[in-house]
This record gives structure tokens, C-alpha cells and sequence, in this order.
């Protein structure tokens, strides 16, 4: 994919300087994200260790959890690399339980995408396996495992990937990466089962009682009033939406899944699906004695998910007694080259649940789940459009691996601001137009719904990228 990128000077700046921090001391403590060290003294290389874990870990006060960890912590460790370096990860599992790593949104050569029986081995009990690739696009990402992903993200594997440009024009000095997710557990601190309510539980799509936001229950961030900040957020939850409300004050978002969009849009509420990515200013308003509270309200994803859901507390900015402050508003922009849907193969995708049989229940694409599927085909060089039809009473966060794509309108017109996308949510009953350019690195490429529960219950598939002479083949067990 070819990308032109051209970023204006940075503005959301205080009226009377230019960029510089505002923020209190300490303001971000409660918040804060264990990073990993660099090793490489390659200062275009970024090598770290990462290991998956057991961990007991206290995501609020008196609440502690023996999740399943990278290097002890939840999330897992901020890796924080620049545009175009070298990235090597040495990963080793100590779980007794085979896992990989998937970096998702990264378009990585298919040997490190870490899907077993696809692109690696999975890595066992006291095994390891070394990714390296480089990082073509800035950005926020994550990574996760890709065996039973829904049990082991559900127990805590996740982290983020943070790419960033330092000419990327944004200039506000206060940034936050921001890991939203939740977890189940007892109050013996044991986690919720993955299979917990068998088949219907696989169709809700399970949600843990603790919401966490870099894996800390209710955290507070402590901000001057009209101070901007820059918030770099991830849904790495299983299967939660989180649809964010600041007290009906505004986000300015200047970035999605593949970095900086077209132009900034401005919302009162934010959309984030799981898998998704969001880049935003805030410019959060307040008085000290008023707490100005983050909240999750509902959001309807299908039948039970606002029924039996209530409105949660993300987090809380406490304001300091310093004067406001008045800020003008962001003008960033990245000009992206204009897709062209000409000679593009159509290709559609049908969502379905079928009705319940022998007390189980499937979601499946084109009517087969994808254990019983075949890979769809793509030449290498090939334009597709993707019509993604969700026939059933889900949303499903549809996520490529490998690719960005474009998301047209109803017309097959490009959807402004231009926006590079590797997840996009498909409500229910409803239909997504997608346009993919599958220019480079051949192989076969996973898609499926990022509510993991509803990947493993079928809603999952692959794209077989190559010369046109590869063979298909079915898979014959159920794996992630």
C-alpha cells in the first residue's frame, strides 16, 4: 500500500506559545505503563524480551487476580518503537499452555503473525520464538496471543505497540496510551471460566465484571483545566464495546487503526469496538472540588449487551487549582492518496447465527463455520471490495490481518476523512463495503470477528493471498 503522507504544523496549542507540557506532576501515576528496554544499541533497532506468564496482580485496591501475564504486569509492557525501525521480540512461554503472539494491525511478513498452523508453530510450554519485522506505519497496536484467543486474552494476554513519527505535526507534549479492557474473577481472586455459560455464552460474548484502563480499576489522572492532552487508545477487551462519554465534552479524533486520518472529526461520544484503535485531543474542562469522571455507557451490540450491562466508570480527572487555560483547535492533517475502485474483484461475505442445533450454536461466513471453510483467494496485486453483510442480531467487529483497507459508502465511494482501517464494526443487520489491496507479502491471512468469543464460535475465515495456483484446503479442527 502506498501512502503520502503530509502533516501541517502542530496547533491545539495553548493562544500565547507554542507546545509545552501543562500538566501537574505526577499527573499520569495512576496510569502508568511498565515499558520494555531496548537492548539493541542500534538506535534503528528496538530488541526486547517478552515472556507470558502467571502473575498475581492487584488491579484495585484489595483486588488481586493470578492472571496470565506478560512480564508480570497487566497489560502487557508498552513496546514503544519509532517509524521504520527493526523490531525483535524474543518471546518464551512459561505458561503450560501453547500461545503465540499476533501483532495485530502491524503488516508484518506472514512467518511472524503469529496464527498456529498458518504462519507458525505454536510455542509450547518453556519454548520460544523470535519476530522481527519493521515497522512501516506509525501508530498505536497491540499484540496478543492467537491460541484459544478468546480464554487468554480473556485472562489478561494483551499489550500495546506504540509506533510513533516524531514529524507527525500533532504537538501536544501531554500523551497517554490508553489500554481499555476488563477481566473476571472471584473473590479468591480466580478468573472466571472461558467456557462460562457454554453456547449461549459464546454468543453474548462474555464481558468481565472489572473494567480496566492500563489495568487498573477506576484509575485518576490528574489534568489543568482546558490543558490539551493526547490520548492514544486501544480496545483490548474480548468482546466489550466502549462507547465513552466525558460529561458530553468533546474528542477531536486526529487518528484510527493505521495512524493519522485525513482530517480531524470532532464527537461528544466515542465508538471504540473491540480491536479497534483511537487517536484523540482532549481538552477536559473542570473546577477542582468536581471530579470530571470517563464514563462507558451502554451500548447496544445485540440482544443482552445494555440488559444486563450498566454504566461504568473508566476513569477520573481530578482538576488543579492553576488558572484554565484556552486552546485553539487542532488543524492536524495527513493527505492520504485517494483509493480507486477501478477493475476491483467483488467479493461478498454473509454473517449469519443459524437457529440453535443440538443445544449448540455457530456462527458461521457463507454459511459454513471456519472449520468447515476454505480459504478465499486473492491474487497478489489484486484490489477486492468486500461487501460484509451481517445477517444476525450481533454487531461483529470485522478485523483483517496483514492489511489496511478503506471502508466506502453505500455509493462505493471512499467514507471521509480518509482513514487507513484494519477492524471496523459491522452492526447488526447491516452492511460494510471494504476496499483491500493485496499488494504485497503472499500467504494466507486470517479475518474474523474480533469479539473473540464469536471467532471461536465460527465467525472466522481466511484469505489465501498469492499466484493463483496455491491449493486451498479446509480446515479440519476448530483452532484460533
Amino acid at each position: 500500500m502506498v501512502v503520502r503522507l503530509l502533516l501541517t504544523a502542530c496547533l491545539l496549542v495553548p493562544i500565547h506559545g507554542a507546545a509545552q507540557s501543562y500538566a501537574p506532576a505526577g499527573w499520569a501515576d495512576g496510569l502508568r505503563l511498565n515499558e520494555l528496554d531496548d537492548t539493541n544499541p542500534d538506535p534503528k533497532v528496538v530488541e526486547v524480551e517478552l515472556v507470558a506468564k502467571l502473575a498475581d496482580v492487584e488491579v484495585a485496591p484489595g483486588k488481586r487476580v493470578r492472571a496470565w501475564t506478560y512480564n508480570g504486569g497487566l497489560p502487557g509492557p508498552l513496546i514503544k518503537t519509532r517509524l521504520g525501525d527493526r523490531l525483535i521480540v524474543h518471546f518464551k512461554n512459561e505458561l503450560k499452555e501453547p500461545t503465540t503472539v499476533h501483532w495485530h494491525g502491524v503488516r508484518v511478513p506472514i512467518e511472524m503473525d503469529g496464527v498456529p498452523d498458518i504462519s507458525q508453530p505454536p510455542v509450547n510450554e518453556d519454548g520460544s520464538f523470535t519476530y522481527g519485522f519493521v515497522v512501516r506505519d506509525a501508530g498505536l497496536y497491540w499484540y496478543h496471543p492467537h491460541v484459544m484467543a478468546a480464554a487468554q486474552v480473556g485472562f489478561g494476554l494483551y499489550g500495546p505497540l506504540l509506533v510513533e513519527d516524531p514529524n507527525d505535526g500533532v504537538g501536544v507534549d501531554d500523551q497517554l496510551t490508553l489500554v481499555l479492557s476488563d477481566i473476571g474473577f472471584n473473590a479468591r481472586g480466580e478468573l472466571e471460566p472461558a467456557d462460562s455459560g457454554g453456547s449461549a455464552g459464546m454468543v453474548f460474548g462474555r464481558e468481565g465484571d472489572y473494567v480496566l484502563v492500563n489495568g487498573r480499576h477506576r484509575p485518576v489522572l490528574k489534568a489543568r483545566s482546558g490543558a490539551p492532552q493526547r490520548w492514544r487508545i486501544v480496545n483490548a477487551a474480548k468482546s466489550r464495546f466502549f462507547y465513552l462519554d466525558l460529561d458530553g465534552q468533546e474528542f477531536t479524533v486526529i487518528g484510527v487503526d493505521g495512524g493519522i486520518q485525513e482530517k480531524p472529526v470532532t464527537t461528544d461520544i466515542l465508538l471504540i469496538t473491540a480491536g479497534e484503535r483511537v487517536d484523540v485531543i482532549v481538552t477536559p474542562k473542570g473546577k477542582p472540588a468536581a471530579p470530571l469522571p470517563l464514563r462507558a455507557m451502554l451500548y447496544n451490540r445485540g440482544y443482552g449487551s445494555v440488559e444486563y450491562r450498566s454504566v461504568e466508570d473508566v476513569l477520573t480527572i481530578e482538576f488543579t487549582n492553576e488558572p484554565s487555560i484556552n486552546a485553539k483547535p487542532v488543524t492536524v492533517s495527513r493527505a492520504l492518496e485517494m483509493p480507486s475502485t477501478a477493475g476491483a474483484t467483488p467479493v461478498e461475505m454473509v454473517l449469519t447465527l443459524p437457529p440453535m442445533q443440538n443445544n449448540k450454536s455457530e456462527f458461521r461466513i457463507n454459511g459454513l463455520p471456519f472449520w468447515k471453510a476454505k480459504p478465499f483467494l486473492s491474487k497478489l496485486g489484486e484490489k477486492q471490495i468486500w461487501t460484509v453483510k451481517n445477517d444476525s442480531d450481533w454487531d461483529h467487529p470485522f478485523h483483517l490481518h496483514g492489511f489496511f483497507f478503506h471502508v466506502l459508502d453505500e455509493k462505493g465511494e471512499p467514507v471521509r476523512p480518509l482513514a487507513l482501517k484494519d477492524t471496523v464494526n459491522v452492526p447488526m443487520k447491516s452492511t460494510v463495503r471494504l476496499l483491500v489491496h493485496f499488494d504485497e507479502r503472499p500467504g494466507e491471512w486470517m479475518i474474523h470477528c474480533r469479539i473473540l468469543d464469536h471467532a471461536e464460535g465460527g465467525l472466522m475465515g481466511t484469505v489465501l493471498v498469492g499466484d493463483g495456483k496455491a491449493t486451498t484446503h479446509t480446515h479440519k479442527t476448530k483452532h484460533d
